[in-house]
């Protein structure tokens, strides 16, 4: 039985939501803002987390950053009213999987909890330091390193670092990174992830030998 999180602090809303997870097999720990579910998430380890963003005492947004320093893996997903591109970004930088906007269908959520939890279910440890040209790239704390000077990624650039560096010298498809990383491949999305393409080049041109290829119509290959 999966550990849900659900952080909401419209008590209407968070139990129509809890007592939907629970009706289909979940087992769910709720709470009422940020702090609450912070520390929530540090006593019971949930398997993954589903939040609002605007919240008392600690936001979704701050709630989120202090989750990932304790586990760059767990998904995240946040509900929110919140629709402008800045906010939905800045959720995808902190780390986030998955972002549904309200109002939402109660079936799309448990469609897209289920997705997130298979991701988590099939993925595998990295390990610790990968050597990318002259960078040294650690998944787990997010960063990487050349000559002493340390670049800190978010939780979304060092994701995609990795699937490049697994798939390296190979095209890495861009609808299956999109599917796993943001939840689908939607245009916005798609947008999204050239921006962040746009950031991994800038981080790593210092090696003029590291190069992101983009394959048209296919997706992208890291060449080293």
């Amino acid at each position: 039985m999966a550990k849900v999180l659900l952080i909401e602090d419209e008590a209407a809303l968070g139990m129509i939501v809890r007592d939907s997870l629970v009706f289909r097999g979940f087992d769910v720990l709720y709470a009422d803002n940020g702090m609450d579910g912070l520390a929530k998430y540090r006593e019971h380890q949930p398997d993954i987390v589903v939040a609002d963003v605007m919240m008392p005492d600690m936001d979704g947004f701050t709630m989120a950053e202090h989750i990932r320093r304790d586990d760059p893996h767990v998904p995240i997903m946040f509900l929110t009213a919140r629709s402008q591109t800045a906010d939905v970004v800045r959720g995808f930088e902190l780390g986030c999987n998955d972002y549904l906007k309200k109002p939402f269908s109660l079936d799309e959520l448990i469609v897209r909890i289920n997705a997130l939890l298979r991701t988590g279910a099939t993925r595998t440890e990295p390990p610790a330091t990968l050597r990318i040209g002259k960078y040294s790239f650690d998944p787990a704390k997010q960063k990487l390193i050349c000559n002493e000077q340390e670049t800190p990624l978010s939780h979304r650039e060092a994701e995609l670092l990795r699937r490049l560096y697994e798939q390296r010298n190979q095209v890495l498809e861009r609808g299956e990174v999109l599917i796993e990383l943001w939840g689908d491949d939607s245009f916005f999305n798609g947008r999204s992830l050239d921006v962040f393409i746009t950031k991994l080049r800038r981080y790593l041109r210092d090696d003029p030998k590291i190069q992101i290829i983009n394959i048209r119509g296919r997706g992208y290959k890291l060449v080293l």
